[in-house]
C-alpha cells in the first residue's frame, strides 16, 4: 500500500513562506497526478494545487501567483512553494496521489 508523508507545516507571520514536501512509497510515483488541498476548522476540503504526471499544472484562484507546485520524480515527492501567506491560508494541507491516496496532513497557521 502506498504510504504519503507530508512535512514542513508550522506557524508563520502573514507574509511569510513555507515549503510543504510530500514524499510517497512508490517507485511509480512519477505516473501520478499529484494534488495539495487543504481544510480549515468547519470548512470542506479544498484542492489548492495539482500537477499532472507530464508537469502541467492548475491552482485555486486564492492561491495564484503566490503558490507553486512542483514535483521531483527522482525523489518521489512533491512540493507546495508558499509565499505571502495569509491567515485565510491556515489549514490542514493534505496531497494526494491520483484520485484515492491521501497523506495524513501537516497543519498550515498563519498567525502573528
Amino acid at each position: 500500500q502506498v504510504q504519503l508523508v507530508e512535512s514542513g507545516g508550522g506557524l508563520v507571520q502573514p507574509g511569510g513562506s513555507l515549503r510543504l514536501s510530500c514524499a510517497a512509497s512508490t517507485s511509480l510515483f512519477s505516473i501520478y497526478a499529484m494534488g495539495w488541498y487543504r481544510q480549515a476548522p468547519g470548512k470542506q476540503r479544498e484542492l489548492v494545487a495539482a500537477i499532472t504526471s507530464g508537469g502541467s499544472t492548475n491552482y485555486a484562484d486564492s492561491v495564484k501567483g503566490r503558490f507553486t507546485i512542483s514535483r521531483d520524480n527522482a525523489k518521489n515527492t512533491v512540493y507546495l512553494q508558499m509565499n505571502s501567506l495569509k491567515p485565510e491560508d491556515t489549514a490542514v494541507y493534505y496531497c494526494r496521489l491520483g484520485v484515492s491516496t491521501w497523506g495524513q496532513g501537516t497543519q498550515v497557521t498563519v498567525s502573528s
